[in-house]
């Protein structure tokens, strides 16, 4: 009896064992995911456009929120979702006036060093620079960065970047017992860089289709161990199918199978919010698309993204029991006051770079009589375009002389990149008269485009013109006495006006197509008196166009626009060309010359919504009449006949 005792001793020392590491891994594990996106080198939290701090937005206020979040958790990880390298002048600072040199580390990865990143994806607008610039900066980065849809060119099936990683990472139980996992992370881009960054990338990378690629590699990272799936896609939430080669594919990514948390981006938007209330297959409440959370924290780093799961091991493998999707916004959006500070380690860390930043962006450029704004630039014409569409004119009939092209008219093709809507209320043009500097080149003409002239008919212009206008909401003549006219969902860089023409908007017409380029009234033609140096339009006749890199190549899908219509293909920015032509200025005296109007409609009151920055230049403005100032940034008003 004692040898059978004494044997039976360390088989009952083994089973105790056994059932103790059974209950360490049976035990609930909680892992909270942070994310940042869409941060366009708002780093510090300076508006470079007002020359001022703000408390709205920047990294550095979205630092403190992450340091908040991590206090909170035991396990987290942090991710950023691109967008990050361009988007003010800090960016064009370190691609463009002081380039990045080789073996410097750039502004925007001492930070996400600092905030220990523990991976990255690539954004549409991190391409805007080119693939050297972007490898260049790249380097800088003790994370890893992710792209699983960009391949080389020259080699086919090769990725041009990394497609997933696979974290191996220590966590700790609920019963406080230690546990490691393999976190999969793989990253997307919308395919449509081959074509908003043609110049850059053709000939170097293609693009592929997001689901597909999805499809193929999710399963290789579970084959290869990975416990749990983050799905890292500079992509956005939209109701429809997209179909092949979509550009926000959230919905889509939502329903593929392994796929167990959901960072997106790329559409500036807040989710879970109130703007997806409608939306199939969302669960608002705790941020599900289909049932796989997610989140999307807005752009600027003015919300930071949270997504909690509660993990447990069932059958050996790590499964998501529950979660919950969440944001957390830097400023209260009523008041307007700052819900936290900024990490004051963000200035200092970049402080040579910020410096250099702003003595540039201070240089003058010439002086201007009369304030500059685009409060009401997607309701009447405006200065802030004007000036915008004046200097491609200038550039262009320049580019034009001893070529094929020297006589045909010459047109222009602006819109207010600036003008609220999902950046706020506070995103509008605004430069006081007095001294024109490089800044406020900046606040012109935001994005590094290079300037393209298109050659088309006088049919093609129209139906350029009857795209842009989809923004505007189609009015009832027979329905009540107050509408909106301005549709919120809209982008206002699609809101194209053309210089060199003059017409007029009727919008008791139905749009002839919707905001995606799609025909859907072919019956309709809201572009009326349509007409080229006093004359009707001869739709026959071979006009060209000045615009940039991005409509030109097919961006915002307008009707007969893509790479083969352009004759001249310009290397030069837009911005540089709006800086040269106010350069030769005196001076300046910002007014829009009127070539277009909304036709008003009788008995009907015509509402929009800007931001409240306007009311001060309403004497200047005596088709707009102020209704109400809504005492958060907005404010709402009427065009009146």
């Amino acid at each position: 009896m004692k040898y059978a005792h004494r044997s039976l001793a360390p088989a009952v020392a083994a089973l105790s064992l056994l059932c103790l590491s059974a209950l360490a891994q049976a035990a609930e594990l909680k892992l909270r995911i942070l994310q940042t996106t869409d941060v366009h080198m708002n780093l510090l939290d300076y508006d470079y456009y007002q020359d001022r701090p703000s408390t709205e937005f920047g990294l550095a206020r979205t630092a403190s929120l992450i340091k908040a979040a991590r206090a909170e958790a035991k396990n987290s990880l942090l991710f950023d979702n691109g967008d990050l390298l361009q988007g003010n002048p800090l960016g064009d600072q370190m691609a463009r006036v002081q380039p990045l040199a080789e073996g410097q580390v750039h502004p925007a990865y001492k930070l996400l060093n600092l905030l220990q990143v523990d991976a990255a994806n690539l954004g549409n607008h991190d391409f805007n620079y080119g693939l050297p610039f972007l490898r260049r900066a790249l380097s800088g980065a003790r994370f890893p960065y992710v792209n699983a849809n960009v391949m080389e060119a020259a080699k086919p099936g090769q990725h041009a970047f990394t497609p997933y990683v696979l974290l191996d990472r220590e966590f700790t139980d609920e019963a406080g017992a230690k546990q490691r996992l393999k976190i999969g992370v793989i990253g997307f881009v919308p395919p449509q860089i081959m074509m908003w960054d043609r110049q850059n990338l053709e000939g170097r990378v293609i693009a592929a289709d997001i689901i597909e690629t999805a499809r193929r590699i999710l399963p290789e990272m579970r084959a290869k161990g990975a416990d749990l799936v983050v799905v890292i896609a500079h992509t956005g939430i939209d109701k429809h199918e997209g179909g092949r080669m979509a550009e926000n594919v959230a919905v889509q990514l939502a329903q593929l199978k392994g796929v167990d948390a959901l960072l997106l981006g790329h559409a500036h938007d807040q989710f879970p919010g109130p703007n997806f209330s409608n939306f199939p297959g969302v669960d608002l409440g705790r941020g599900l698309i289909f049932g796989t959370p997610a989140v999307m924290p807005g752009r600027w780093g003015d919300h930071l993204g949270l997504i909690d799961l509660s993990l447990d091991k069932v059958d050996g493998h790590w499964k998501v029991l529950n979660s919950q999707a969440s944001l957390r916004p830097v400023q209260d959006a009523r008041t307007r006051k700052p819900l936290v500070d900024a990490d004051p380690r963000f200035p200092t860390t970049i402080a040579a770079e910020h410096a250099a930043t702003l003595a540039h962006v201070r240089s003058e450029v010439t002086r201007s009589e009369a304030p500059v704004f685009s409060y009401f630039a997607q309701v009447t014409d405006d200065p802030s375009v004007q000036l915008v569409a004046n200097a491609q004119l200038a550039y262009g009939r320049r580019v034009v002389q001893g070529t094929a092209w020297e006589s045909l008219p010459l047109l222009s093709a602006s819109a207010p990149f600036k003008a609220g809507g999902r950046q706020g209320p506070s995103n509008y043009t605004d430069i006081p008269a007095g001294p024109l500097a490089i800044k406020h080149v900046a606040d012109l003409y935001v994005y590094p485009n290079t300037i393209k002239l298109v050659k088309l008919t006088g049919a093609e212009v129209r139906e350029w013109l009857e795209m842009a206008v989809s923004q505007l909401r189609r009015i009832d003549p027979q329905g009540p006495a107050e509408q909106d006219l301005v549709d919120p969902n809209a982008r206002s860089y699609n809101f194209d006006t053309l210089d060199g023409v003059h017409y007029e908007i009727d919008v008791t017409q139905p749009a002839r197509y919707n905001i995606d380029g799609a025909l859907v009234a072919t019956q309709s033609h809201r572009i009326q008196g349509l007409s080229y140096v006093g004359q009707p339009i001869d739709e026959r006749a071979e006009f060209l166009v000045v615009t940039n890199n991005y409509r030109a190549t097919g961006g915002g899908n307008f009707p007969g626009l893509n790479a083969t219509r352009i004759v001249i293909d310009s290397p030069d920015e837009n911005r540089e060309a709006v800086a040269a032509y106010l350069g030769t200025q005196q001076g300046v005296n910002p007014s829009a010359d009127g070539n277009w109007r909304i036709r008003p409609v009788p008995g009907i009151k015509l509402r929009f919504v800007s931001g409240a920055g306007g009311i001060k230049y309403l004497e200047r403005m005596p088709q707009v009449r102020l209704l109400r100032d809504r005492g958060d940034g907005w404010a709402d008003y009427e065009l009146r006949p």
